[in-house]
């Protein structure tokens, strides 16, 4: 092999790419081909199945912590990624290796190739990387997989599970042109994922959700229990690198919780994740899970990119809310568990977001904006941004940079620029896109 041969992952990484990184497919039968073909992996272990629009990766990182507390293997498969794809694919709570996602390639995609040559359209990036975690979760084996949707639900390649929990976490106006534009329409493909059967545990939602989560479960004997009646939050006060909880759970209390994220919404992914725990493990009808294992289980959860702290003075948050509900979700976080003298926002967003609505929320907490690019090609053009962020921030609060790094350069100059610059208490949030964060932590952290 030469020295500018690729080496066999980054060579492998390139061939899932050239399945085209955002081609979306919504159909099913070539990942259900490709899993027949490898056996069907994903029948080798129950699964928690999650959905929503806001918070499926944490919450899924929260479950997996709780469960592995409880001596289970687990296999978790969250998306995007942020620097790796690796990532994707969890065992125990760490990305497979470069060797071990290699050989699970392998093995899967002689198989695939023969996949595409039945079908007009092949199998996407996701459909791989899909196929992929579960077959890598049979090869380990796992005790049980912790799976987040890509996309919606129904026509979702991980919806070929029929996991017997499932976990609908808030839902919001959000990839509307291919959900559907109204609140009920988008809970209907999200309610796909829950079969026959299942238990559905559900975060509190919009009224327009109830009524097709009610004739869902009724219709399919799914046994449902909801935020504020069967479970919820209790108390939470800020702590030092987060926040002190106490979840109501299925089966009992559990309290004095640390939970190292920050915000009401993460508080509100606990008391969903502690519920799903609880429903997968037999816990439930005041039978709760050991207090003190449920502690340990969320006292480890980590959650990169969101709230999260890569540099001090000025202190650099990097959050991935990109939509509105998610922008508000951050802005109460910051409002309630931060004291920043001046905070400056860095925003970049892709194109088929709302970004006038991510924009209105994140105004109250923000003395100013800069405006800036993502590396995705389907990023929103810097100044289309602009015209939004000077509408809703005024022009006097609102700057322009080529590229993210410029844009972090002005944005702790304007933090640190004002008559108590002298003073600690200047931030900077990188905001608007899990793409912004992946880019703003390559230059973070190593």
């Amino acid at each position: 092999m030469s020295a500018d041969a690729p080496d066999a992952f980054t060579q492998v990484d390139r061939e899932l790419l050239g399945r085209g990184f955002t081609r979306m497919v919504f159909e099913r039968s070539r990942i259900e081909m490709l899993l027949d073909l490898l056996g069907n992996p994903h029948r080798a272990y129950p699964s928690i199945h999650l959905t929503g629009t806001n918070g499926k990766s944490s919450t899924a990182r929260m479950i997996d912590s709780v469960l592995r507390a409880h001596g289970l293997r687990t296999g978790r498969y969250t998306s995007p990624h942020l620097k790796s794809v690796r990532e994707r694919i969890a065992l125990d709570g760490v990305p497979v290796s470069e060797e071990r996602f290699v050989a699970v390639y392998r093995e899967v995609e002689p198989l695939a190739a023969l996949v595409d040559k039945q079908h007009a359209e092949p199998l996407t990036y996701f459909d791989m990387t899909t196929a992929l975690a579960l077959a890598a979760f049979a090869d380990a084996p796992v005790d049980v997989a912790v799976v987040e949707v890509g996309l919606g639900g129904e026509t979702d390649s991980t919806n070929v599970l029929s996991a017997p929990v499932c976990v609908l976490t808030p839902i919001g106006l959000d990839h509307t042109e291919w959900l559907g534009d109204t609140i009920s329409d988008i809970t209907h493909v999200k309610l796909g994922v829950v079969h026959e059967g299942a238990t559905l545990i559900s975060a509190t939602q919009p009224d327009d959700a109830a009524r097709p989560i009610l004739e869902h479960c009724a219709e399919r004997q799914v046994t449902l229990a909801r935020e504020g009646a069967e479970f919820g939050v209790l108390r939470r006060a800020v702590a030092f690198g987060g926040q002190q909880v106490a979840l109501q759970g299925l089966g009992g209390v559990y309290d004095d919780v640390f939970l190292p994220l920050h915000g009401a919404h993460q508080a509100q992914n606990a008391a969903l994740a502690v519920a799903a725990a609880e429903a997968f493990l037999g816990g439930g009808a005041n039978r709760q899970l050991d207090v003190d294992v449920v502690r340990e289980g969320f006292a480890a959860v980590s959650a990169p990119g969101r709230l999260e702290r890569v540099r001090t003075s000025p202190t650099v948050l990097l959050d991935a809310a990109h939509n509105p509900a998610g922008m508000a979700a951050t802005a109460q976080a910051l409002l309630e568990e931060f004291s920043f003298r001046r905070l400056v926002a860095v925003v970049a967003m892709l194109g088929d977001k709302d970004a006038r609505g991510l924009l209105e929320e994140l105004e109250p907490v923000a003395d100013a904006v800069v405006v800036t690019t993502n590396s995705s090609e389907r990023a929103l053009p810097t100044e289309q941004l602009a015209v939004a962020a000077r509408e809703i921030f005024g022009p006097e609060r609102v700057a322009v940079a080529p590229n993210l790094l410029e844009a972090v350069d002005a944005a702790v100059t304007l933090a640190e620029s004002d008559e108590g610059a002298g003073m600690p208490g200047a931030a900077v949030l990188v905001t608007g896109s899990v793409v912004t964060v992946a880019d703003a932590r390559r230059m973070f952290v190593s």
